[in-house]
């Protein structure tokens, strides 16, 4: 974008450029990152932050806690639940038992695309409700309890 350009509704019109971009490929699950809208742009951080909320309040676009603005396609189902009550769902999920190792946060965070903090706070809950052990350096997670139907939510 040039310098000329207009400070107002600049957002508006990197909004329309990802947008087009979203459309443009299938296969983009995640919007660029605000550094890299403020370089390919030349703007400020609120501008792209601005953008990102002008895609979300279009349908196009929603934050990730701990990540990036995830795309959202219309007919695509995402769990909107909080990290901690799919962990929960996880131990039904994937048929572990009491004693049972959890998966580690490494592959948590690959599985739900998240970031590390975000996963031990989730993690951090779960302990709390009783339903892991608690995570110490080299020693894996163990499940110490089923969650049953409500309980399940920490």
């Amino acid at each position: 974008m040039s310098q000329q350009a207009s400070p107002r509704g600049t957002f508006l019109k990197i909004a329309d450029v990802v947008r087009a971009q979203i459309e443009a490929d299938d296969g983009m699950t995640e919007l660029p990152s605000a550094a890299d809208l403020m370089r390919d742009h030349g703007v400020s951080r609120g501008v792209a932050l601005r953008a990102f909320l002008a895609l979300q309040e279009q349908g196009v676009a929603e934050p990730v806690p701990g990540g990036r603005w995830r795309v959202v396609r219309h007919g695509q189902h995402v769990d909107r639940r909080p990290l901690s009550e799919r962990l929960a769902a996880l131990i039904k999920d994937d048929k572990l038992k009491v004693g049972s190792p959890f998966p580690s946060t490494s592959a948590l965070c690959a599985r739900f695309g998240v970031s590390r903090p975000t996963v031990r706070r989730a993690l951090d809950k779960l302990q709390i409700a009783g339903l892991v052990s608690e995570g110490q350096q080299g020693k894996q997670r163990t499940v110490l309890s089923l969650p049953n139907g409500e309980e399940a939510r920490p």
